[in-house]
C-alpha cells in the first residue's frame, strides 16, 4: 500500500503539471493578442512621452518629464483641456436626458417604432465628416437656414462657426444630435427589458400615475443601462475628434480645440511626437478618473437583475 501511494504521488504531480501547461497553452494566444493591441503599445506611449521623439528622425533623447512640464505652461493645452470638459458636461448630461426621454416616447407608442428608431439612429450610421457639409451649410453666417429662420423673428444671424463666443455652442448641438440616436438604442434596449407584469403590479398597488410607474418601476430597473449608457456617452464625448476636425480645425483663436485634435496636430502636423504622447498620456489619465468616479457613484444605486 505505501508503494502504491508512492507511485501515484508522481503520477499527480505530472497530471497537475500537464494541465498547468495546457492551460497556459490555452491562454497564451489571447495574453499575447493583448500584449500586442494594448500594453506593448500603451507602454511603448508612456515611454515615448519622456523623449523628444520627432515623426521621422533617426534618434530620440530622453528628456524626463519635460514634455509635461511643457503641457503645464502651454495656453493651447489649457484651452483644449477647458473646451474638452465644457463639451463632455453639456453633451453628455443633455444627450442622456433627451434620450431618455425620447425612448420613453417611442415605447409608449403602438405605431411606428420601427421608423423612429431608425430615424433617431441615423446620425450614428452616418459619416460625420460627410455630414459635416451639411453642418456647414446649415450653419453659414448668410445663406444658412438656421440664421434665415432666427432672422424671421427678429434675431441677428450668428456665425456660429466663426465666432469664439459661438463655436463651442455649435459643436455642443452637433454632439448631442450625434450621441443622441445612441443613447435612444441602448434606453428602448433596457426599456424592453422590463416586464410588463411589474406595471400592472405597480398599478395594483396604487401607482396610477405615468410619473409613479417611471419612479418606482421603470428607473430602478434602468439602472445597469444607465450605467452603461452614462460611462459609454462620457467616452464618446471625451473623444470628440471628428467634427472639430471637419467644421472648425480648433478655431477661431483655439476657441474650439480639443484635447484629441490638439494630440493630432502636434503629433501629424508638426511631428512632435514625444510631446503629443504626453498629451494622450494625461488623454488617458483623465478618461480613467472618470470612469472610476463613475462607476464608484453609480453602480452602488444600480439595482441589477
Amino acid at each position: 500500500m505505501p508503494e502504491a501511494l508512492a507511485l501515484s504521488a508522481p503520477r499527480r504531480a505530472t497530471a497537475v503539471l500537464g494541465e498547468a501547461s495546457a492551460a497556459w497553452f490555452l491562454v497564451a494566444p489571447a495574453g499575447i493578442a493583448l500584449f500586442l493591441l494594448l500594453l506593448g503599445p500603451s507602454a511603448a506611449l508612456l515611454a515615448l512621452s519622456f523623449s523628444d521623439w520627432e515623426l521621422g528622425a533617426p534618434t530620440l533623447a530622453w528628456i524626463g518629464f519635460e514634455n509635461y512640464a511643457e503641457l503645464a505652461t502651454d495656453p493651447v493645452f489649457r484651452a483644449a483641456l477647458s473646451n474638452t470638459l465644457v463639451y463632455v458636461r453639456v453633451v453628455m448630461p443633455a444627450s442622456i436626458g433627451l434620450g431618455l426621454g425620447v425612448a420613453l416616447l417611442i415605447e409608449s407608442g403602438t405605431r411606428l417604432r420601427a421608423f423612429f428608431r431608425a430615424v433617431y439612429f441615423l446620425p450614428v450610421v452616418s459619416l460625420l465628416v460627410a455630414m459635416a457639409t451639411a453642418w456647414q451649410y446649415l450653419l453659414h453666417p448668410t445663406i444658412g437656414p438656421v440664421n434665415k429662420l432666427l432672422a424671421m423673428v427678429g434675431i441677428a444671424p450668428v456665425n456660429w462657426l466663426g465666432s469664439s463666443d459661438w463655436v463651442m455652442v455649435s459643436l455642443c448641438m452637433i454632439g448631442v444630435w450625434e450621441n443622441l440616436g445612441f443613447v435612444v438604442v441602448l434606453f428602448l434596449a433596457g426599456l424592453t427589458a422590463i416586464p410588463a407584469d411589474l406595471y400592472a403590479a405597480a398599478e395594483t398597488d396604487g401607482a396610477r400615475s405615468g410619473l409613479d410607474r417611471f419612479r418606482l418601476v421603470t428607473w430602478p430597473l434602468l439602472g445597469p443601462t444607465t450605467l452603461f449608457v452614462v460611462t459609454i456617452t462620457a467616452i464618446r464625448c471625451l473623444r470628440v475628434f471628428d467634427t472639430v476636425a471637419a467644421l472648425t480645425r480648433g478655431g477661431p483663436n483655439n476657441a474650439s480645440e480639443v484635447l484629441l485634435h490638439m494630440m493630432y496636430r502636434e503629433g501629424f502636423s508638426y511631428f512632435r511626437i514625444g510631446y503629443s504622447a504626453a498629451i494622450t498620456v494625461v488623454f488617458l489619465v483623465i478618461v480613467l478618473a472618470l470612469m472610476l468616479v463613475q462607476t464608484r457613484l453609480l453602480d452602488r444605486q444600480v439595482h441589477y437583475g
